[in-house]
């Protein structure tokens, strides 16, 4: 499967031959067209603008995305820029991955998911930190 986002420089790929990993909100393979604009974001986490965490971890995670849309919409970008996740989760398990899998649906929608890469970690920066979201987008070249 194949899809390209609506003017985006990049292209998803899941090859024959690799599980459909459209279940766990991913896919395997992107290419990123020459000349894009890079955006590399800091990993976000779930704490809200006056650095509040819930104790939640879908509401870490759907805050965690809300941070992620922002830092993009400050260059002219949103989710479906992004090519490259990375998932840093405490205390990972099937449950928080099922939790992740439906934030990221509501977010990405139907679409193929961002490359990505989960690491169960510890612990995170903050105390009471669940999720951390570090993301790379890539923008068409300005005129």
């Amino acid at each position: 499967m194949t899809q390209t986002p609506a003017a985006s420089p990049f292209t998803l790929y899941n090859p024959e031959g690799l599980y459909d990993p459209a279940p766990n909100a991913y896919s395997h393979l992107a290419a990123v067209a020459p000349g894009a604009e890079w955006l590399f974001v800091a990993g976000q986490g779930g704490e809200d603008a006056r650095g509040q965490l819930s104790p939640v971890f879908a509401d870490q995670a759907a805050q965690a995305i809300a941070n992620l849309r922002t830092a993009l919409q400050s260059r002219g970008a949103d989710l479906h820029h992004i090519f490259k996740l990375t998932l840093l989760m405490v205390d990972h398990s099937e449950e928080r991955l099922r939790l992740w899998v439906e934030q990221a649906d509501l977010a990405w929608g139907c679409t193929m998911k961002p490359v990505c890469t989960l690491i169960p970690v510890p612990r995170l920066a903050l105390d009471r930190m669940l999720i951390e979201i570090e993301a790379v987008a890539a923008l068409r070249p300005r005129d």
